[in-house]
């Protein structure tokens, strides 16, 4: 990472995401969403930091995504791993099944299932829901991009993690999970790291 980026815990302990999900629509503004390129399924990896400024964002290990145009464009314009992989995410039994298979890269694939268990919920402030949900910045080796979007509405969820070799370490431990049903997100281009 960047010396202007240091990594943030939560009561003591660094955190790291797999974020499995389905963009839908996906365009610039002003612009209508392109078929073919505008829907796909993505998975980061992530970390939480804090910025030069103090403010709290997402720092990405990879992004997968099932389309190699959204890939390459996430990769050219923000400066983050992407990577093209072969991805499904299927209903399966009350369960939700997520596979990612990184193209050219044998032996980085998640595979997992999920089901919601409760109601939705907004996270409180200072959980760690909030600390894993709430940020509105993403960084990159060399740049910063901002995001915006409303208020996670969250569920607990059950998973199943049967492989995470796409992540950057060896995890160990249950997951810590939730599921949302939509989220809309705006996201500027990007700027220098330490404007």
């Amino acid at each position: 990472m960047p010396d202007e980026v240091e990594i943030e815990e939560h009561d003591g302990s660094a955190w790291l995401g797999i974020v499995f999900f389905r963009v839908r629509a996906l365009r610039a503004r002003g612009a209508l969403p392109v078929p073919g390129i505008s829907s796909f399924l993505q998975l980061n990896v992530r970390t939480y930091v804090r910025g030069p400024d103090g403010l709290p964002g997402v720092w990405f290990f990879s992004i997968d995504a099932s389309n190699r145009l959204a890939a390459l464009g996430v990769r050219r314009i923000y400066h983050v791993p992407a990577f093209h992989a072969r991805m499904a995410l299927e209903p399966a039994g009350g369960w939700y099944e997520a596979e990612c298979v990184r193209v050219g890269e044998p032996g980085r694939v998640f595979s997992g299932r999920y089901r919601a268990t409760g109601e939705s919920f907004h996270a409180e402030p200072g959980s760690l829901e909030w600390f894993l949900t709430e940020r509105y910045r993403l960084f990159a080796a060399d740049a910063r991009a901002e995001i915006h979007h409303d208020r996670w509405l969250l569920s607990p969820t059950e998973a199943e993690i049967e492989l995470a070799s796409i992540a950057p370490f060896a995890l160990s431990g249950a997951p810590h999970c939730h599921c949302a049903f939509r989220q809309d997100a705006l996201i500027w281009p990007p700027e220098p790291i330490a404007s």
